[in-house]
């Protein structure tokens, strides 16, 4: 069967995990064009600046389809920290801690959601426990543990684009103005038949697309050497757009202190002042991050780092559409982006709502 052509334009973690999908089903020959690949560090590329961990969403709020993406993608992560140590996932236990003063507020519910008997989470993630109140530090007044996953992200991206590569599919850079200017940059010289997006928050500014419910929350963090040998969070600070967090990586990736969530900030510098309150509370949430009796002066850390999370109002974008432009032939494009700051846990459950899309696309026309 002669293959299709297809790009995929973006080369985060969307774009090769769907990459990789189509890969996998061996009916298309395969482009990948992005600005930016693995290795590369910039404010406009989110995947290496994440975390990232799997943390269970708030079920019932946000957006509906969100759940089943990220249920559909625990176990392909799971899978691949179990038996395939190169792609740089391990698993780690995770605490989740409320504060006293957030019982009742809409942060505090969050974990009381994670304790319901009928939360799909609470039944997937293995070794799910609640943790009894006299073990809980001061402050503290609920807690849940769970083995989850931490992703070194300057591992993982290589892995996905070697694993893309070993598939056969072609990696180019590239700059776009136009989304249907994708289909003439296949490898073949022969135009592609479908585009895949995954650029991210680029789609707000990418013609054919200019997506303007995209915007972007600003995240900083500091990464550690220091190995506290656990993900621990809590359910927040006094500061409305900042959080706690601690997310130890796998394979030498360092400790991810953060954080916080600023809506609509474009800022790629760090803030010191910030980067202060985020290391003492991490020290704070866990002690065991320095030598006894030392405070943040005993952290040795390796950066402040900036990202931006390509956040939707309207959530995740996983459909078809078909795009024309007065100098070009119609092009159908298949989209994937918008997942905010899940997109390492929502990645193998979008791509492969993505991968049924494009698959739709050649039934369809079988049918016609």
């Amino acid at each position: 069967m002669q293959q299709k052509n297809v790009v995929v334009l973006g080369a985060g973690v969307s774009g090769l995990t769907t990459a990789l999908l189509l890969c996998k089903t061996r009916k298309y020959s395969i482009t990948i064009i992005a600005k930016h690949m693995p290795g590369d560090y910039d404010i406009e590329y989110a995947s290496p600046w994440a975390g990232a961990d799997f943390v269970p969403p708030h079920v019932g709020m946000g957006v509906s389809m969100k759940e089943p993406l990220e249920l559909a993608t625990w176990p392909e992560l799971e899978r691949l920290a179990r038996e395939q140590p190169e792609a740089g996932i391990h698993l780690q236990e995770s605490i989740f801690y409320r504060r006293t003063k957030d019982r009742d507020n809409e942060k505090g519910k969050y974990v009381e959601d994670l304790m319901r008997d009928d939360n799909p989470f609470r039944r997937m993630l293995p070794n799910f426990r609640i943790l009894h109140r006299n073990k809980l530090p001061q402050g503290m007044d609920a807690a849940v543990s769970y083995t989850s996953v931490c992703i070194n992200t300057s591992l993982y991206l290589p892995w996905l684009a070697s694993q893309c590569l070993k598939a056969g599919v072609v990696m180019k850079r590239g700059i776009l103005n136009h989304i249907s200017d994708a289909a003439a940059l296949h490898h073949s010289s022969s135009p592609a038949e479908l585009v895949v997006n995954c650029t991210g928050l680029s789609s707000l500014r990418l013609g054919g697309v200019e997506d303007l419910t995209l915007y972007p929350s600003r995240g900083q963090t500091a990464i550690v050497r220091n190995e506290p040998g656990v993900i621990m969070a809590s359910t927040g600070t006094d500061e409305e757009t900042e959080s706690t967090y601690i997310m130890d990586r796998a394979a030498g990736g360092g400790c991810v202190l953060g954080g916080c969530s600023v809506k609509n900030s474009w800022d790629s510098q760090p803030d010191p002042n910030l980067a202060i309150r985020i290391m003492k509370r991490a020290v704070e949430l866990c002690p065991s991050l320095v030598p006894p009796g030392q405070g943040i002066e005993a952290l040795s850390v390796v950066r402040h780092a900036v990202g931006l999370r390509p956040m939707r109002k309207d959530g995740i974008r996983i459909e078809k559409e078909t795009v024309r432009h007065p100098d070009r032939r119609p092009v159908t494009v298949v989209h994937n982006y918008g997942h905010g700051g899940a997109g390492y846990q929502t990645s193998y459950g979008a791509a492969k709502k993505a991968v049924a899309l494009v698959e739709d696309r050649w039934t369809t026309q079988a049918r016609l």
